[in-house]
């Protein structure tokens, strides 16, 4: 199928330059989780302790999964390819399953609300990505 590709608007490289930093903020989330050494995880309160202990690894891959579906997402937006679209909802996906281990099944910690509201937004921002990407395609600022 052949796609009409028309010029995005200003909003469109703003929004996907704000997204690819947002998920570069979540690598780094990753990535500091991934190599915590002792010494910091020593400092968390020992809830905290527990949990970063325990995490199973499903849990960390879906992290890495979702927030580097996010990156080359956002680059997919920034090249104007539909392709971004297949990895915001793998992102999505992975942030559904993470979500729904810290919040409703791991035991190690009290979730705070602060964290809720993280989770929230997190969740929010990739449910937009899908969409937002969605309606580029169908506007024909990527193919």
């Amino acid at each position: 199928m052949k796609y009409k590709t028309n010029k995005p608007t200003s909003a469109f490289w703003i929004i996907s330059v704000v997204a690819l930093l947002w998920n570069i903020m979540g690598v780094a989330a990753y990535l500091g989780q991934a190599y915590m050494t002792d010494e910091v995880l020593k400092l968390l309160p020992e809830g905290e302790q527990a949990y970063y202990e325990n995490v199973p690894a499903w849990v960390t891959g879906a992290f890495a999964i979702a927030v580097f579906a996010g990156v080359f997402g956002c680059v997919g937006l920034l090249m104007r390819k539909n392709w971004a679209t297949v990895l915001f909802v793998i992102s999505l996906i992975a942030v559904i399953a993470q979500s729904t281990y810290n919040l409703f099944i791991q035991k190690f910690m009290e979730v705070p609300l602060q964290h809720m509201i993280w989770s929230i937004v997190v969740l929010v921002c990739a449910i937009f990505l899908v969409w937002f990407s969605s309606n580029a395609t169908k506007k024909g600022w990527i193919s």
